[in-house]
């Protein structure tokens, strides 16, 4: 069953390779160009819906700035509302904030920093109960962008928490892979 999984994952990221290397590429701007702020300004992030037994909603807003031609910067913001109806009280949201960096080392590959901090409840073992907490997270790593036209794409991001914490970390594990929308 997980070998299944993996081929799928495998062949739905070739083809949006595929797709994207046909695509056109990112509107380019370069250094003697005098690009009005608001026009070097994108806007996207994440979202993603579970329903059921467990229902889980994430929405993940961000703003970026291309502050050069290969090198932007943004904040963005993250909420998540969990419930687990197979438990009492299995109902919760976690929220924070995120400032990342980004650097395109070529046309749709780039690497990636980002630190962020999630308000959570995490369970203390010591004191046997759920206690809210900020988790604080380093991600680095890097990405593949695919345009979808001019200016908007998908961003296939593949990052590491250098600073993760089993017991004080909403993040099961320190990979975390992402697929958001920029415009």
């Amino acid at each position: 069953m997980l070998l299944s999984k993996s081929k799928t994952l495998l062949l739905f990221f070739i083809f949006f390779i595929g797709l994207a290397s046909a695509s056109m590429a990112q509107r380019e701007y370069y250094p003697g160009d005098s690009i009005p702020f608001k026009d070097r300004l994108y806007f996207g992030g994440n979202f993603g819906m579970q329903f059921g037994t467990v229902t889980l909603i994430d929405v993940s807003p961000l703003v970026g700035v291309m502050i050069t031609p290969k090198f932007s910067s943004g904040v963005g913001i993250t909420y998540q509302y969990f419930n687990d109806q197979r438990y009492i009280g299995g109902e919760t949201s976690s929220y924070g904030g995120r400032l990342f960096s980004r650097y395109n080392v070529l046309p749709n590959i780039f690497l990636h920093a980002e630190y962020e901090s999630i308000n959570f409840d995490n369970y203390n073992f010591l004191s046997e109960r759920f206690e809210r907490i900020w988790s604080n997270a380093l991600f680095l790593g890097g990405g593949y962008f695919a345009p979808f036209g001019p200016r908007g794409g998908a961003n296939f991001t593949f990052l590491y928490n250098v600073l993760h914490d089993n017991l004080r970390s909403p993040y099961g594990e320190p990979y975390v892979i992402r697929v958001g929308f920029v415009l």
